[in-house]
Formats: structure tokens, sequence, C-alpha cells
């Protein structure tokens, strides 16, 4: 079966999807307000090329779109698209707020399409390797995961703070290694910047059942690009570094270096998503995934505004 996906947003993030999808031969149509932008990459890629989200969905044959627009407009772009029948993969976050989310995941539902969002590092190599460690308990039981995820501010991103544009990303991954959403969560965020629209800094704490702990620093104030993992299990720790894709594996005083192809996540998360179409099946993540994500974001503000922790029940 033929996927036919066309790509909304075609900028920062946005254009990867276009090349990606192209590579996998599923690139159907690109959408950008930018008139120059769209046609340059209608030009290169032999695709249609739009202005209005409308526009494409009438005028052409889709099974699926990638939204890559600016988060404040994911929901409108999304249930637009679900509207016209169409699967919906959307990037991080969902949408903006929890409320939205609770009305898109009711309205892909409705549709009966598929509704996934774009937690890229579930689909890199190493940490794919990390959650089949942790299922197979060849490290005893998992207790903490500490992500760092700093480096300096994107331009595009005007819309929504560090919380929701980059912890994000982490969250997604402490809940899917562990398995279960946060019971708790204690946070510091902050703006180093002032006047800042936005938070740029956040330090998170989210606890899970048993002892289970996911400890977050991200900031987009560091100057080099920092993407680590520590994980520390009750038989060792396993260290990931997300940008070189190298793991390190420490049990008492051994140290073994996996070795393993260098493959690139967004070529993962694409492939999978056009396969889960073609095969009929629900993708690697959900529309909950990305509704939990907002609830612990959400939370995670909830936290630092009043200086105490959230429970989420």
């Amino acid at each position: 079966m033929m996927v036919r996906i066309g790509v909304v947003g075609t900028g920062g993030w946005g254009k990867n999807h276009v090349r990606v999808l192209n590579e996998l031969q599923t690139l159907a149509a690109v959408c950008d307000l930018d008139h120059e932008r769209a046609d340059s990459f209608s030009k290169k890629y032999h695709v249609p090329g739009y202005t209005s989200l409308e526009a494409m969905l009438k005028a052409e044959k889709l099974d699926a779109v990638t939204i890559c627009t600016p988060a404040s407009t994911h929901f409108k772009m999304a249930t637009q698209a679900l509207a016209a029948g169409v699967h919906i993969f959307v990037e991080k976050p969902m949408t903006t707020s929890v409320k939205d989310g609770e009305l898109l995941i009711e309205a892909a539902k409705n549709a009966n399409r598929f509704l996934t969002v774009g937690f890229i590092e579930r689909f890199n190599p190493p940490i794919t390797a990390l959650k089949q460690m942790i299922s197979e308990g060849k490290m005893g039981e998992p207790i903490l995961l500490e992500f760092h995820r700093e480096n300096r501010r994107g331009q595009n991103i005007s819309d929504v703070g560090i919380v929701k544009d980059a912890s994000v990303h982490d969250i997604d991954t402490a809940c899917w290694l562990f398995g279960e959403v946060p019971k708790v969560v204690y946070a510091r965020v902050g703006a180093a910047y002032v006047p800042l629209e936005h938070e740029d800094f956040a330090t998170i704490l989210l606890g899970f059942s048993g002892q289970k702990t996911a400890f977050l620093v991200t900031n987009w104030i560091t100057p080099n690009r920092v993407r680590t993992l520590s994980a520390v299990f009750s038989g060792g720790v396993v260290d990931v570094d997300f940008v070189t894709q190298q793991t390190s594996i420490h049990e008492g005083s051994t140290t073994t270096v996996p070795t393993r192809p260098v493959q690139e996540p967004l070529m993962l998360e694409l492939k999978g998503f056009a396969d889960a179409i073609r095969e009929k099946r629900q993708p690697l993540v959900t529309g909950k995934d990305g509704l939990n994500v907002l609830r612990t974001a959400e939370a995670v503000l909830a936290s630092s505004s009043s200086g105490t922790p959230v429970y989420l029940g």
C-alpha cells in the first residue's frame, strides 16, 4: 500500500520531515504560509506546494499529514486535518493546553484516525535499547533517571517556554522507560534573561511509584548542545548520549560500550508512522501519551509558581 503524507510547516524542523518523508517515498505535498518556501520545497522534491492547509486537503488525496507549525497552531491544524479524514502526526507539544489535548483526542476518536505525537527520543536507538534492557531486567530495578537537555534557544520558538518545548521530550522518555506516569511533580523554573515572556530554564523532579524518580535539567542558556541520560539501576548505571548515540554500561568495576549502527531517529519515527498507517495499527506514541506529558508539563509550571509539589493522583 502506498502511503501519501503531506507536511504542514516546512521551517526549522518541518524541513527535516520533508526530507525524510521524501527518502521514504511517502511525501505527497508540502504546505507553508510562506509562498517562497512552499514553492522552493515543491520544486526541490517534485510535489505540489500549498500556502493553505484547507487547499492542500481539498486538492490532494492524502492518508496523513505531519504538523510542524508553531505549537499555538497545532490544535487548529490538527482538528482541521482530522475533519478531512486523514491521520495526524503532530510535533510536540501536542497542543498548548490540556483542554485542547483532550478535545483533539476526542476528535481523532470520532474521525477513527490515528493521532500520534513527535516524541522522537523513543526512536533514538540507545533509548530503544535501554527500554529493552529494563524489560529484560538485566540491570535490576530502575531507580533514577537523570536527564540533561541544554543548549541555546532556537530562533523559531516563541509561543511556548522551555518546559512545553524541550522538557516534554525527557518527561515522555521517563514515563516510557518507567512504564507509568508520575505521581508527584516538584519544579523550579524561571527566566535567566529578563524580560522574557516564557521560561528558559527548568529543574524538575518527577516521583513515580515506589522509589522510582526522574530528575530533569533543561535550559536554553548553555552554549554547548547537551543531551544526556544517566539511568541508575539496582545493579549498575547506564549512561546515554542522545546526540552521539553512545551508551556506556557500568556494572561493578567493569564498563562496556556496546556498538550499534548510528540511525537517524526521525527516519525511524516517521517510518514507524507510515508503517502503522499501512498496517492499520496504532503508532508507538498515542494521543494519550501526549496528553499525559501535557498534564505533567502544566504541573511543572504550577509547582514552580506555588513553590510546592503537585500531586497527579
